[in-house]
């Protein structure tokens, strides 16, 4: 798990048989427009980058918002100790057009954004998928944004409009940032975040029309000025395959997603966060869904509200790896020292790598199960069924013996 800065941490790699490569994409120079990594199976050869994990300053400060720290204080500390870390995939490495690769869209939690669990993406990629990372404009990202052109002075407008090239370079384009935006004191949080989870399923379903559009091999205008071919990648997704995955926030993201759009044929939530949604969502889901657990962070509530979705016509499954925190999905668990991360709860007791490796060979055996993929992922299946060293079927949370939710 060697990566730039340390021999000790570092993003470990896929384990799949395809090179994974990643190139971020933005459409449309508005907040409406989508923004998301691209994660896919790349052709071998040439001399790509390894992106950098934390792309910019900017997102040091958004973390420094959401944690309620100081900006510069935060940014100082959080680029020694993560500014050198690189993201194992070949950035902007040409498309590998061969064959068809089933589609993950790929929600991230509050306060994260869309390199924060690349991890998970590669290994998902490496394995034969192409991931789709949204980061989200809600808020509920530490920060994000997006490009709008800069305002011309009337000598720039005079040589623009007697210009023969109408589009916009890198210089005359400039980053909007929306930095987290909390819910207000004494505002109550559950509408607040009801809206917000509405906003992030259409920012994922928007992203996979997107990726609808692009296999349809229909022109895409990245805002971002970056040379990758998309036509490499018209009918080579079959979107007949189509999970939809996300951590926290990004597992209530999964199940309103669901309910909204039957595209989706399957949902992996991790360590989901079922607060923002509302008790009417549940009947409107009609796919099958993986909850995967950590030990320390569900409550007898969130537990119950998940097992509203319980089902005796659609595979509903909840399995919980003990060791493990509710960071040990994101990528700071890989990068953060033993000491440091049990301190801001980065890390579990378990060995990273094996709870990530349980995660995600569970997910894989689940959408193999529901997507009908032709792999052998199969082999996985016990996990699903919560049968192996360190992961349990269902939750090591005590429940009622009565189904009903209790009063709050």
């Amino acid at each position: 798990m060697g990566n730039s800065g340390s021999h000790f941490f570092g993003i470990p790699a896929g384990t799949g048989p395809n090179l994974v490569g990643c190139i971020d994409l933005m459409t449309d120079r508005t907040i409406q427009g989508s923004f998301l990594r691209l994660f896919y199976p790349c052709e071998r050869g040439g001399n790509h980058q390894q992106p950098l994990w934390i792309p910019r300053h900017e997102y040091y400060y958004g973390l420094a918002d959401f944690l309620k720290y100081n900006r510069k204080l935060v940014d100082r500390v959080l680029n020694h100790l993560y500014g050198s870390y690189r993201v194992p995939a070949e950035w902007n490495a040409p498309f590998k057009s061969d064959g068809k690769y089933p589609l993950v869209v790929f929600s991230h939690g509050l306060g994260a954004f869309r390199t924060l669990y690349s991890a998970i993406c590669i290994e998902v990629a490496s394995q034969g998928f192409v991931v789709a990372a949204v980061e989200h404009r809600d808020g509920s990202a530490s920060a994000t944004y997006y490009i709008e052109e800069k305002t011309k002075t009337v000598s720039e407008v005079r040589e623009s409009t007697s210009s023969t090239n109408s589009t916009p370079n890198l210089d005359q384009l400039e980053r909007k940032w929306l930095y987290y935006k909390p819910h207000k004191q004494g505002e109550q949080e559950f509408p607040f975040r009801n809206v917000q989870v509405h906003q992030r399923s259409e920012e994922c379903i928007r992203a996979l029309n997107l990726l609808t559009d692009i296999n349809m091999g229909k022109p895409v205008h990245n805002v971002l000025p970056l040379d990758f071919d998309f036509t490499k990648m018209k009918d080579c997704l079959d979107l007949c395959k189509v999970a939809i995955m996300g951590h926290s926030f990004g597992g209530a993201t999964v199940i309103d997603s669901l309910s909204k759009e039957l595209r989706f044929g399957c949902g992996v939530a991790l360590d989901a966060w079922m607060f923002p949604l509302e008790d009417e969502i549940y009947a409107k889901v009609q796919k099958p869904i993986l909850f995967i657990n950590s030990e320390k962070f569900q409550w007898v509530t969130n537990i119950l509200k998940m097992k509203k979705l319980d089902s005796n016509i659609t595979q509903r499954k909840t399995i919980t790896i003990m060791g493990t925190v509710h960071q040990s999905f994101p990528d700071f668990t890989f990068l953060t020292g033993s000491f440091l991360g049990k301190i801001f709860g980065l890390k579990g007791t378990i060995n990273p790598q094996i709870a990530i490796d349980i995660s995600n060979k569970a997910s894989l055996a689940f959408m193999q199960r529901h997507l009908g993929l032709e792999k052998d992922f199969d082999q996985w299946d016990p996990f699903i069924d919560g049968k192996g060293e360190h992961i349990i079927p269902g939750t090591n949370i005590p429940l009622p013996q009565s189904n009903s939710e209790p009063k709050q």
